[in-house]
This record gives structure tokens, sequence and C-alpha cells, in this order.
């Protein structure tokens, strides 16, 4: 009679090569969401509109990087945290928010550093990724962020759009210094008794800054001299460009970013991704892939479980030697071998039955020039310790080994 056909029930449900399929693609989803959830600061600010170096919106700051490095000059976004103690060389520009900590602030206060304050209050576009809607000036609440440096610091916004003309007023910009801007939407100004002027405009109203006690710290108070939207207008451009030439000297411009939210921190995961300890990942990576294949496939036989109480007389001696060995009675042993020695020695010697077996090894062993039993038995007896059997026994088997001339 021939097989019945095998029916759809009997078949296994996933063939092998679907679930290696499977778990080829779960590793490296798994591989591929460690390393993006490792560098995803890296990834973020480019498409978030806000008002920092990484954002091309109207009001980002991308464009003034841009603009420095066609002129040749070194610029950079950072999202690195100056250290403390460690200035970072040249110009470091920073772009907080309304909602930025004084104490986030006061970090930078160490090196040369314009702080560009907010102006514009915005809303993502609802359509245009990457875009943004203007809903209205930013509140001017700005005392407490500059509270390490003036505690009487105000910010005023002008009424309507104006084409300022900037003057120099001190600091990096002497008297005579000449900037024409393009339209401005409503000019913001700042002022405070602890601020002198570097720029103004036609009123006198401090568009640029310096704090007095702080010569290195420099307020940019209206940010469209160099955000997208202002670098747009040649105007705005010459002066956005001439401001940052003018502070930097010979030195680069860093455009920090980390306190809009897009700090770089250390971790775990960097330092297993990033040489040095890349190379030891990869090893570690291997072993495991080996380690999977060693164990998709058995090499050799496979091994049979033995039972828990082994049968036969080696069994049985061996479990009497461990509780022997376990009480510690080992030197005990050593009277019981001594006899078995005698024994051994009279029936390969050929004792005839009924002979006193004593006398008969004592006279055995003197016309072999051999010690005498009685001594042997006498250090037996005495055997104290493990040591001591293990002597005793050496010096009985050599005994036997030279009255039955054995071979060893």
């Amino acid at each position: 009679m021939s097989e019945a056909p095998a029916t759809a029930s009997d078949r296994p449900a996933f063939s092998p090569r679907t679930i290696l399929a499977l778990v080829l693609v779960g590793v490296f989803s798994f591989a591929g969401l460690v390393v993006l959830a490792t560098y995803a600061p890296e990834l973020r600010g480019a498409a978030d509109p806000g008002a920092h170096a990484l954002s091309s919106s109207a009001v980002g700051f991308k464009g003034a990087v841009i603009m420095l490095q066609a002129e040749n000059s070194p610029a950079a976004v950072s999202r690195i945290a100056p250290s403390p103690g460690h200035p970072r060389p040249g110009l470091t520009v920073v772009t907080p928010t309304a909602f930025t900590a004084q104490k986030d602030l006061d970090a930078f206060l160490g090196q040369t550093v314009l702080i560009v304050l907010p102006k514009w209050a915005v809303a993502p576009h609802p359509i245009h990724i990457g875009w943004v809607l203007k809903t209205g000036p930013e509140p001017q609440a700005l005392g407490p962020l500059l509270g390490g440096i003036s505690k009487t610091t105000h910010v005023t916004m002008g009424d309507g759009i104006t084409r300022p003309q900037l003057h120099g007023a001190g600091g990096p910009f002497q008297a005579g210094t000449y900037l024409p801007l393009a339209a401005i939407d409503q000019l913001q100004t700042i002022s405070g008794d602890d601020w002198a002027p570097a720029l103004v405009d036609e009123r006198g109203r401090m568009v640029l800054a310096y704090a007095k006690a702080r010569r290195n710290v420099l307020v940019l108070a209206d940010p469209d001299l160099l955000n997208n939207q202002g670098l747009a207008k040649l105007d705005n451009a010459r002066a956005g460009l001439a401001i940052l030439d003018a502070l930097r000297g010979d030195q680069p411009v860093t455009f920090d970013v980390t306190l809009n939210g897009f700090g770089r921190g250390r971790s775990i995961g960097r330092l297993l991704l990033e040489p040095p300890w890349l190379a030891a990942t990869l090893c570690g990576i291997a072993a495991a892939i080996l380690m999977g294949l060693h164990a998709l496939a058995r090499f050799g036989p496979t091994a049979t479980r033995g039972r828990a109480i082994a049968l036969g007389k080696r069994a049985l001696v061996d479990n009497s030697a461990g509780l022997v060995r376990m009480a510690r009675r080992e030197a005990e042993l050593a009277p019981a071998y001594a006899d078995l020695t005698w024994s051994l020695v009279a029936r390969s010697a050929g004792a005839a039955r009924g002979v006193d077996a004593e006398r008969w090894l004592a006279d055995l062993a003197r016309r072999r020039e051999a010690e005498a039993p009685e001594t042997l038995t006498a250090a037996a007896q005495g055997a104290r310790t493990r040591d001591d059997l293990l002597a005793i026994g050496r010096k009985l088997y050599a005994w036997r080994l030279e009255i039955t001339r054995e071979r060893r």
C-alpha cells in the first residue's frame, strides 16, 4: 500500500527560509534602530523651523553660516556645550529663546560671545515642512535671561516697517561707521545702565551693545540682521556680515545650538560605535554571529546522560573511597592495606596452607635482606594522616615487589 499524500495540516507553518529571512530582517532592523537612537541628536534640527543655526526657515540662522563659508571665513555649527575653563577660540554666536534659563546662558560668558535676542513668535507652516508662520512678536520679558550681566535690561520694539541707518558708537565700531539697512519690521533695540552702545540707529537706540563689565559679551537686539529673512535683503546681509567680521577678527565663528535643544551628549552607544572602540564592538558582533551559527548545527554525536548512581564493583569502591575521603579517615586504612599486602605476597610466593604466615614472611624477608614485616605493620598502625598513609603505602608496595621479584 502506498503512503497517503501529506495534507496542508501536516506541513509546517513556515519554511526554514522564511524563518531565516525573518530573523535576519529583525536583526538588521534592531541594529538600525540602535544606531538611529544613538545618533538621534545629530539628525534632529535640520527639519526644525526654530530660530537656530540649523534652521532654514525665515527666523533661522542657517543662511549666516552659509554666507560666512561663501566668504571663505571659518564658520561651523557646534552641538557641544563649552567646557568650564576652556573657552572657544574666536566668536561664539548663541541664539537663546525666551524660555532659556539664565544659568545655561551664563556658561558662555567666559568667551567672546554674541547673544542674538529672540524677536518673533512663530508656528510651523501647516503645508510646507520647514516653513513658519509669524504669529506676532516674542514676549519681551528678556530681563531674567540677561540677569547675569545686567539687572536693568529693557528690550523695545519699534512701530511699523522702517529703513534704519546704523552708526558706530563704540567698542568694535568707532564713530563714522555707517551701515544702512533694508526694510526692518518693528526694529528691536536694547537699553540698560550696564550696556554700552556699539551700533545705534538714527535715534541713538542701541541695536548692538556690549556689557560695560564684560566687553567680551555683546548683544544683537534685532535678529533680522542675521536670520534668513533678513539676509534675503542685500543691505541687511552686508550689515550682518560687517558685524560678524568686526567681532571675530581673524578667528573662526561658531554658531552654538545647544541652547536650542540640539546638544550632543556623551553616551555608551556613541562610545561603542565610534573609534577606537568600534573595533571591539565589531569583534563582539562577529563573535555573537559565530556563536549563533554554532548553535544552529551540532558538532559531533549527542552526549548521553549517564546514570545518577553508577552500577558495578568499581562504582561501589569509588563511592566507598569517596565516603572515607569525606570523613578524613584515610589513615585508618593503613593496617588493612598491610594485611592485604601480606596475603598477596604469601599467595604469590607459594606459602603452604597451615603455615604461620607471619613467621614465614619474616623468614622470607630475612633471606631476601628486606625490611621485617612487623616493622611495616607497626608503621601502618601508627599512621595518623593521609600523608602517613601514602608513605607506608609506598613502602609496602616496594617491599612486595622486592619479595616477589615482580616488575613495576
